[in-house]
């Protein structure tokens, strides 16, 4: 289906019927620092998806597939390794097709709110290569804060990359989103650990 900046989101959890859309994801070439390697498309695909489609709980992080009326996917928002402080590290892509149209940054801009009273996250953070200002445009859409530059954070292909870090705290401004976003987790999340404090 056309995709424009109206098109209203529905996020979900992912599940194995999702491998097409994910392989569409790993087609572009720029994505292939977002999927786990391995020695072929088909495994990578299917560790990616086997990891997303397992992030439902709050023990393990929450994994939301961005899909449009046709639910299929064109984007994905992950909140992962969450820690007894209530922090999370937040990461997202899209299909080339998904690109520029404001579906990533209106997706997370809709899941901030769920992720910090529904899943009981106080601090999300998230960082991006410098050479990638989209990523760091998605952020602040979303309301996050950059924080700071890492230098040398990241390697790849044994070049070295600066990276930009982002935050938000469940206390700072929640900018609404742009278009309709609904969300259908898999369960409701139950917020626990010591640094809770709900």
């Amino acid at each position: 289906m056309e995709l424009n900046r109206r098109t209203p989101l529905h996020l979900r959890p992912w599940t194995p019927a999702d491998r097409p859309a994910v392989a569409e994801a790993l087609a572009s070439p720029d994505m292939d620092r977002q999927f786990p390697l391995r020695s072929s498309d088909t495994e990578r695909v299917n560790a990616w998806l086997t990891w997303a489609s397992a992030m439902t709980e709050r023990e393990h992080g929450f994994a939301f597939a961005v899909c449009a009326e046709d639910d299929r996917p064109v984007a994905s928002i992950a909140a992962a390794n969450i820690d007894a402080h209530d922090v999370a590290w937040v990461s997202y892509w899209a299909t080339a097709r998904a690109r520029g149209l404001g579906i990533t940054g209106d997706a997370l801009t809709a899941l901030v709110p769920w992720l910090h009273d529904a899943a009981g996250i106080w601090r999300l953070e998230l960082g991006h290569r410098l050479d990638n200002p989209a990523s760091g445009a998605i952020a602040a859409k979303a309301g996050f804060l950059q924080e700071g530059i890492e230098r040398g954070k990241l390697r790849y292909g044994g070049e070295r990359y600066d990276t930009a870090r982002w935050a938000r705290l469940s206390d700072d401004p929640r900018p609404p989103a742009a278009r309709a976003v609904t969300i259908a987790p898999a369960s409701e999340p139950r917020a626990s650990g010591p640094g809770t404090g709900r």
